[in-house]
């Protein structure tokens, strides 16, 4: 008998919740204000991959999510920190243009609408993407907490790969009996498309499929590598159990880009390399460049035609957009409404200004990722996390043009580039001791230090 949902209160404010789901949000949120700091992630991603999104709390007739209940929680933790430094290695550009980007999208999709209906859910998206971004980032702090996170969603993937294993044997998700989530998943072409506890089966194989490369560098501790095997089962059953071909090209575009290992020196030619292709094969074919993506086809159900379209209409309609986004890009054929692309899913909603700042995110982030593994070459267990992470951001890049995150895929999206500033930060910590020596040397070195200044600025004058 599936259990109903129960509604807690009265008058304006009251909660629409499971009584399970109820009880695992209050744990959480206890969990998230008072563990250690470096424990304080477990709680939050295992509420946010295990709740479905569907579950709400209903104040004054605004929705909060279970996931915007523990990022505020998260942010209450960040705001009663002590003082210092709530960040590792500091605020860094990336987290600046992860700041600039959400505040970017916060204003275009407020000036488009012009209501207050518009305002208070773009104030909402506002708080899951900026808050969620912060707490990540607070939480996330060294590296060994960046191997703890790996581990979580290690075992995440291995309870949502059963769940969807399921889903392939009696066609039902056992999510659904929560609310919130369908009980039936879809199907297409007689293939069930499991989802597990995600919004959709692609956000739920693309979650999966970007993880395999941190699941190999966590192989290569030996401590762990249960947990690894644990890891790159549960996720190899999501992204085949989803039946999307998205997903098959997030799981291969991390092995593809691990297999680039050996030319990581050389990666400048490999990319030039790939320009000058696509350049040449955007001369001599029949068909824009971009078309290819209609080519692709995994699964033999696949829409690829569609997200051909999205891009073919995005730059056909520049001017349409530019500037602050369009609200009529479902008029301009067939499924439109369906932004199946989040760079498109930027550009529509955000104008140029959002999408250049989400493709400055990416580049931020490899380009701090391959300036940090110069400076350890030579040192290959440093090197190898680095690529692991750069794998897992192209795994994620790749998988960007054929769906366009949900909540709960910009939380992992936020908890990597957590991960790679941590990363980074720590790799230049390790490449510059003399540095960091000087920063903590004595308090009468630096006394001696600001005497000689000033008795030689006294000279000068």
């Amino acid at each position: 008998m599936e259990p109903q949902n129960i509604r807690f209160g009265g008058g304006v404010a009251g909660t629409v919740l499971h009584p399970l789901v109820a009880v695992a949000m209050l744990v959480a949120i206890a969990l998230i204000l008072f563990l250690p700091k470096k424990y304080t992630f477990v709680p939050l991603l295992s509420g946010i991959f295990m709740i479905p999104l569907g579950q709400v709390v209903v104040l004054g007739g605004i929705h909060f999510t279970v996931l915007r209940i523990l990022i505020i929680a998260g942010l209450v933790r960040l705001a009663s920190s002590g003082a210092g430094s709530k960040f590792s290695g500091g605020f860094n550009s990336i987290d600046q243009v992860v700041v600039l980007w959400t505040l970017a999208e916060f204003a275009v999709f407020s000036l488009q609408w012009m209501q207050s209906q518009a305002m208070v859910e773009s104030l909402g998206d506002l708080l899951d993407r900026l808050g969620g971004f912060l707490a990540l980032r607070y939480m996330i702090q060294d590296r060994e907490g960046l191997k703890r996170v790996v581990k979580v969603f290690a075992v995440l993937c291995l309870i949502q790969g059963l769940f969807m294993l399921y889903e392939q044997i009696t066609v039902r998700n056992l999510f659904g009996l929560l609310g919130g989530i369908s009980l039936v998943p879809q199907i297409r072409e007689g293939q069930v498309r499991s989802q597990g506890v995600f919004g959709s089966y692609i956000d739920a194989g693309v979650f999966a499929g970007i993880l395999i490369p941190l699941f190999i560098w966590l192989w290569s501790d030996r401590s762990f590598r249960w947990v690894a095997v644990a890891g790159i089962a549960g996720a190899t059953m999501m992204t085949l159990t989803c039946h999307a071909s998205t997903a098959l090209l997030a799981y291969v575009g991390g092995l593809l880009g691990l297999g680039f290992w050996r030319l990581r020196t050389k990666m400048r030619t490999v990319r030039r390399a790939l320009a000058l292709t696509l350049m040449g094969l955007h001369l001599v074919m029949h068909a824009p460049v971009w078309s290819l993506i209609a080519r692709v086809d995994l699964t033999g159900s696949s829409s690829s035609y569609h997200r051909y379209y999205l891009v073919d209409n995005c730059i056909r309609h520049f001017w349409d957009w530019w500037l602050l986004g369009t609200r009529v890009y479902d008029t301009w054929g067939w499924d439109m409404w369906d932004l199946s692309d989040q760079y498109v899913a930027c550009a529509f909603t955000g104008g140029l200004a959002a999408l250049a700042l989400f493709i400055a995110i990416l580049s931020r982030c490899f380009g701090g990722i391959g300036t940090a593994r110069k400076l350890v070459k030579g040192r290959k267990k440093e090197e190898w996390l680095l690529w692991c992470l750069g794998s897992a951001m192209f795994a994620m890049t790749v998988a960007y043009f054929g769906c366009s995150f949900m909540a709960q895929m910009q939380m992992e999206l936020f908890a990597f580039l957590a991960m790679i500033s941590v990363a980074i930060s720590e790799t230049r910590r390790i490449a510059t001791p003399k540095a960091v020596a000087s920063q903590n040397s004595s308090p009468t070195l630096r006394v001696q230090t600001a005497a000689t200044v000033e008795v030689l600025v006294g000279a000068t004058r």
